[in-house]
């Protein structure tokens, strides 16, 4: 069962509220970095990095209206982005990436027709298909990848009707146990430790109405979360600092609305006992990445507004309050931010996403970041 509305705009309420500083905030450090090469419409869903000067984000270009494109990757390589040749590979979107070093990374994406997901990796020159049990299979669908410290890496999706983690080393692969909750899907694996990972998704409601917010910790068995209900509400990331002390953040659709209206953001906190629900400091929009400092607390988050969208927008961790920040003004007609993530050996931050919301041209790719 959600718990209660955490705060209202700019008073503090303990470990869930937020302040909102209105349009007028200083964008506290976030530059707009230019990522070009692109085919519009182009965008990018998840960004990760290494390190000051390596860092992979990945999604979709060429998109034409309603039909799908194909793959984009690209490469940060301390001083610039560039795309990496994906010619020989035939995928529409590609959904997450997970760096280890210059020669090692990870992604998963949509295949180009009716079949399988791909599992890619990276070799330091070039991107290829990785061969793991159920390659071939047509209902394999993979949506999220990570790599923990030990370099194993962890891919969330699912396998024969069920949601599932595949798990290895690069060599050997396994399944493990189905997630047991049915008609769920899951959009975001994140690694705690070697032997404790969590997943974020939805999970169709038992009414029969809709969808709820779905959180769930694989330690050698799964342990299912209470959903974090709403109408046709999606998690779409999450940290976990601990068992009592997760931040999840998605969108919930409801229904009804102007035409575009893309629901509401939803933060929601977890203290090992119930979910908070936590009023973000705008009403219309959507919560989109979550990323920790360097001390592992949950520090950044990327969204959208959609009441006002001439600048990004992120929530930032005060103390125990989340802040409202903007971004850089007039980078971008109206950027979008689809993922956050902390830049490994510093205290800054990468954001991604695209130009604009819709995804007609002349959108392309975008990226900020935050150098503390």
């Amino acid at each position: 069962m959600a718990g209660t509305i955490g705060t209202v705009s700019g008073i503090t309420l303990g470990a869930g509220s937020v302040r909102a500083d209105g349009p007028a905030r200083r964008t506290q450090g976030w530059q707009a970095v230019p990522a070009p090469g692109s085919t519009p419409v182009a965008h990018l869903r998840r960004i990760a990095a290494a390190g000051p000067e390596l860092a992979w984000a990945v999604g979709e270009e060429g998109r034409a209206g309603p039909s799908q494109g194909r793959g984009l990757a690209m490469l940060w390589d301390g001083s610039a982005w560039s795309k990496s040749d994906l010619s020989h590979l035939t995928y529409t979107r590609l959904s997450d990436v997970a760096v280890v070093s210059a020669t090692a990374a990870w992604s998963v994406g949509l295949p180009a027709d009716e079949g399988m997901s791909p599992l890619l990796s990276w070799d330091g020159t070039t991107w290829r298909e990785a061969a793991f049990p159920g390659l071939g299979e047509p209902d394999v669908r993979m949506d999220g990848v990570a790599v923990g410290p030990d370099r194993r890496v962890w891919v969330c999706g699912s396998r024969g009707g069920s949601a599932r983690l595949l798990q290895g080393d690069g060599r050997k692969w396994r399944w493990l146990d189905p997630l047991p909750a049915a008609s769920a899907n899951l959009y975001r694996v994140v690694v705690r430790s070697p032997d404790e990972v969590w997943v974020s998704g939805d999970q169709a409601r038992t009414t029969g109405d809709g969808w709820s917010g779905l959180v769930a910790r694989w330690n050698g068995e799964w342990t299912v979360l209470p959903p974090i209900t709403g109408l046709r509400l999606s998690i779409g990331d999450l940290h976990p600092a601990g068992p009592d002390d997760v931040w999840a953040v998605g969108t919930e659709a409801g229904i009804g609305g102007p035409p575009g209206r893309p629901g509401n953001p939803v933060l929601a906190h977890w203290d090992g006992t119930a979910w908070t629900r936590v009023q973000p400091g705008f009403t219309v929009g959507s919560l989109t990445g979550i990323a920790a400092d360097v001390e592992g607390r949950a520090a950044w988050i990327s969204g959208w507004n959609y009441q006002d969208q001439t600048r990004s927008t992120y929530l930032r961790r005060d103390g125990d309050a989340w802040t409202v920040v903007r971004g850089p003004a007039g980078t971008a007609t109206a950027p979008y931010l689809n993922d956050v993530t902390p830049i490994p050996g510093t205290a800054g931050f990468w954001s991604a996403g695209m130009t604009s919301p819709t995804p007609t041209p002349p959108t392309e790719a975008y990226t900020e970041r935050l150098d503390a």
